[in-house]
């Protein structure tokens, strides 16, 4: 069997739209747990949003308070860590999994009470990852999506994963760019993973499609020490 591993240009140059993305992996030295979480949008309400840092969590605020039109699905926190877990999703869904966790269940348990996004005719499936910080660091993915374009019913798929130095894998909303939005489809693809954060994040932002990129939070964190570093990209400055 044939293990293809992409870098990150190559899997979203010339992708006008994968929408929201998630990248979960080990750094190719084997020393770091590393993540991504990005996102894009097509309207202004979507394109009015920035990533603040506030401490380990990252939350999604508008640049303009006065533009946002509704506020449910743009606006939540997709960064939370409890414990030795950190937990990256596109919505309100971390806060699901956050409450699970701190009642000694599992990431799997509490996406199970969850479903993709009201938001017809795309049926925008839910993606989220935790990262097991443990002693031995490994990692679970899931994504949320409708069985079929009515909405009548949502697919759940789990992805587990023993972490492996220099690759990663990626998760994103969509195919690409359509009307209806065309749902994410397969397992998470191989990505490679560089030792350097500047690398991987210039790397990814870059070549997110330059009209569409919104925000783009990285982080790579020492699996002895614990410390963290992170990047963050703003196509708006937040003040």
């Amino acid at each position: 069997m044939t293990y293809q591993t992409l870098s990150m240009k190559d899997r979203i140059f010339g992708n006008p739209y994968v929408g929201r993305g998630i990248v979960i992996g080990k750094s190719s030295d084997g020393e770091k747990a590393v993540f991504a979480y990005f996102i894009m949008g097509r309207s202004e309400n979507s394109k009015n949003r920035v990533f603040v840092e506030n401490g380990e969590e990252v939350t999604i605020y508008p640049y303009d308070p006065s533009k946002v039109e509704d506020p449910s699905l743009i606006i939540y926190s997709p960064v939370k860590k409890v414990g030795s877990d950190v937990i990256v999703t596109n919505g309100d869904q971390t806060d699901t999994v956050e409450e699970f966790l701190k009642k000694g269940e599992c990431f799997k348990r509490a996406l199970k009470t969850r479903k993709f996004e009201p938001d017809a005719p795309n049926f925008t499936p839910r993606i989220s990852g935790i990262l097991h910080l443990g002693k031995e660091f490994s990692y679970e993915m899931s994504i949320l999506k409708s069985a079929d374009e009515n909405g009548s019913a949502c697919n759940r798929y789990f992805y587990d994963y023993e972490a492996l130095s220099g690759v990663g894998h990626f998760i994103h909303t969509y195919v690409t760019d359509g009307n209806p939005l065309p749902t994410f489809m397969g397992e998470p693809e191989r990505v490679s993973i560089p030792n350097d954060i500047d690398e991987f994040a210039n790397e990814i932002w870059t070549n997110l499609d330059g009209n569409n990129k919104i925000a783009l939070h990285v982080r790579y964190i020492d699996l002895k020490s614990g410390e963290v570093e992170s990047v963050t990209y703003n196509v708006h400055k937040s003040e």
